[in-house]
């Protein structure tokens, strides 16, 4: 298969206006439009550039000839869910957790899921090398605007739980939407859930004046005060997108996403009797764990929530996601969620009748340390083999290049993978002592570092 061009792990992202302009999207937007050739689903996030790239795309797609259905300012699943269950494709304006000088376009198939890579190279021979189609005059297509999905997705997630235990258990819940999508999203569907709700950063703001859209610890301070301060029950933040969530405990601890994802799992798989779990490389061992406790399968795919969403779909899992946040209900949506990853886990300490940190103090217990380097994008496929090659090398240690360079020892594991939206490597440890994790993470950093011309 041809190397892409211009796609990442899930869509394209570009500074805003330099690289990322609404000609820049249009063509995109034909070049798709000219392979979909149905009625696509248009939507985005807060960004202050967003309505100018929707516009571009919704141009584009209506030159080749497909109808537009412009579903307003809304997180990426209430866009996959609408594709999924209403339309032909979609495309979504969105940078994620990305700076706010950057925005992005991700493309979905029928089912709501990230395009394939065959597709993705297909769009990118028109974009470069051919033409869109340009349709007559007479078969341009049609423009409608749907402003329904958002109260729908958010009554279809509260379904799948259970409701009445959520609000029996009256609890007190801080969110902090960052300025994000889910500033429309989640403070009402709390509300509805019976919680006592605080909010913080959920005015919508394509600036994101109170923090930075990634909900990494040290962009939660505000909110880890908050809820210590309110004596909550539990914190919640979202990315920019409103596609993951991240929780603070009620000591105001944060909870790192690999806990969430097997608190969540131990529930999934105790309620229907097992099942299969669909994760990534990166994803901590606990799962596996909790898998072999709960009459578990578990799936590992490359590093991407459009994989685990086929994955999910080819297998008819049960449930999966990724370390960060970013679980998948694949009955509901096929990616990332943030509004069913919050029902859950209101529903779990609701029925569990037990404070957040209880039920994380319950799981395995293993150590993750994250960190990131830079690395020019021209320089990542070279770093990548030299580093393979030195491990290979190495007798000491089990090599899996599933995706990236996973170095497995006796006693943990190390993932050095470069970014698909960034120019940067990420290097993961797990082990069972956070000083052992933090030592592999410096060293896969170091390796890295070391292959960099």
């Amino acid at each position: 298969m041809s190397k892409k061009r211009l796609f990442g792990t899930f869509g394209i992202r570009r500074i805003a206006n330099e690289e990322m302009t609404p000609e820049f999207a249009s063509r995109l937007a034909a070049s798709y439009g000219t392979l979909v050739q149905g009625t696509v689903a248009i939507g985005g996030d807060t960004r202050t550039t967003t309505p100018m790239l929707k516009n571009g795309i919704a141009a584009g797609l209506l030159s080749s000839g497909c109808d537009v259905v412009d579903l307003g300012i809304l997180p990426t699943p209430a866009i996959q869910y609408a594709v999924r269950n209403y339309y032909d494709g979609g495309i979504i304006v969105t940078a994620s957790h990305n700076p706010p000088e950057y925005n992005g376009l991700k493309f979905v198939d029928e089912d709501g899921i990230g395009t394939r890579d065959d597709m993705e190279i297909k769009i990118e021979d028109i974009f470069f090398d051919g033409e869109p189609k340009r349709a007559s005059w007479n078969e341009i297509g049609k423009f409608y605007t749907n402003n329904t999905i958002i109260n729908e997705y958010i009554t279809e997630a509260i379904k799948g739980v259970d409701i009445e235990a959520i609000k029996d258990a009256k609890l007190k819940v801080v969110v902090d939407t960052g300025s994000g999508a889910g500033s429309y999203t989640a403070p009402y569907l709390l509300r509805k859930l019976g919680c006592d709700v605080t909010t913080i950063n959920c005015q919508a703001d394509g600036h994101f004046p109170g923090r930075d859209p990634e909900p990494i610890e040290e962009n939660l301070q505000d909110l880890i005060s908050t809820v210590k301060e309110l004596n909550a029950d539990i914190g919640l933040a979202h990315d920019g997108d409103a596609d993951r969530t991240i929780c603070i405990d009620e000591l105001g601890n944060f909870v790192l996403g690999d806990k969430t994802f097997t608190l969540v799992e131990k529930a999934m798989l105790k309620e229907n009797n097992g099942g299969t779990i669909v994760t990534t490389v990166a994803t901590s061992t606990a799962i596996y764990d909790i898998a072999e406790e709960y009459n578990g399968e578990v799936i590992a795919t490359a590093v991407g929530d459009l994989l685990v969403a086929r994955k999910l779909k080819e297998t008819n899992g049960l449930f999966g996601g990724e370390e960060n946040g970013g679980l998948i209900f694949p009955d509901f949506v096929y990616g990332r969620d943030a509004a069913m990853t919050v029902c859950k886990i209101l529903e779990i300490m609701a029925k569990e009748k037990k404070p957040l940190s209880q039920l994380v103090g319950e799981l395995p217990v293993y150590h993750t340390v994250k960190m990131k380097t830079h690395c020019p994008d021209d320089q990542k496929e070279n770093v990548m083999t030299k580093i393979a090659e030195e491990i290979k090398n190495t007798t000491d240690y089990t090599l899996d290049t599933t995706d990236g360079v996973k170095i497995l020892k006796d006693d943990g594991w190390v993932i050095i993978r470069p970014s698909g939206t960034e120019p940067i490597f990420r290097c993961f440890a797990e082990t069972d002592n956070i000083e052992k994790s933090k030592e592999m993470t410096e060293w896969g950093i170091s390796l890295v570092n070391k292959y960099l011309e």
